[in-house]
């Protein structure tokens, strides 16, 4: 029992680097999510059906596809990436920044969904309220919009946070499996089911992978409830 709870050097730097990847990818999708779940709740416009389509794309196409097209964009020799690298020297494939930006593209969706939900649920008339009274659009937007969108941007942040915990198509195939840099829980798991003896080690990986998905979902339900209940009474 005690060895099975004490975590081998490789397994506790992937879960240092799990932690840190769907960290920054949360923290970089939380600005875009808001603003893209804001422009699907509230506008109307030619091509909105294929910009929620596209939005949304990461949560049907295979994760592996998703993984190709990254490194297509945002490669060395990529479209945008070859062109990053050129100016900046900055380049995304095959190290952690580029696991954090594909965690990042395969829970936007998540992120999106939840937080357009709670915008759609908001009293339009209070807003209208607060215009007709002199309130600017975004005084309104941040007194009024953005407080009632709490709930729903807590419940999308932490399901991207699980969902990016739980990455592995679109990261093997973007960034590759490269201890200490971008070997995350899910492709250490991967890996030591291939290795001799590793079987108690994936299973180590496999237990903390699914109480940490359940401690995410649970905690977004309470805060998420809370939060509800704060607005309301």
């Amino acid at each position: 029992m005690i060895s099975f709870l004490h975590l081998s050097d490789i397994e506790l730097e992937a879960l240092r680097l799990s932690l840190c990847i769907s960290g920054w990818a949360v923290l970089f999708s939380l600005p875009l999510g808001i603003a893209a779940a804001w422009v699907l709740a509230r506008l109307d416009f030619p091509g909105k059906s294929i910009l929620d389509g596209l939005l949304h794309l990461p949560l049907v196409l295979p994760p592996v596809v998703t993984g190709y097209l990254l490194l297509i964009f945002l490669g060395r020799k990529g479209v945008v990436g070859a062109f990053l690298y050129k100016y900046t020297g900055l380049t995304f494939a095959f190290n952690w920044k580029g696991a954090a930006i594909a965690a990042a593209v395969m829970a936007f969706p998540l992120l999106v969904r939840s937080v357009r939900l709670s915008i759609e649920n908001i009293d339009q008339g209070l807003e209208f309220a607060a215009r007709t009274l002199g309130a600017g659009q975004m005084r309104v937007f941040f007194t009024i919009t953005l407080p009632l969108m709490i709930p729903g941007i807590i419940t999308g942040l932490i399901l991207a946070f699980a969902r990016s915990l739980g990455e592995f198509g679109a990261t093997i195939t973007f960034v590759s499996n490269i201890p200490g840099q971008t070997r995350t829980l899910p492709l250490a798991l991967y890996t030591l089911t291939q290795m001799p003896g590793g079987e108690t080690g994936a299973m180590r990986l496999c237990v903390i992978s699914i109480v940490i998905a359940m401690v995410a979902l649970i905690f977004s339900e309470i805060m998420a409830k809370r939060f509800a209940r704060f607005i309301k009474g």
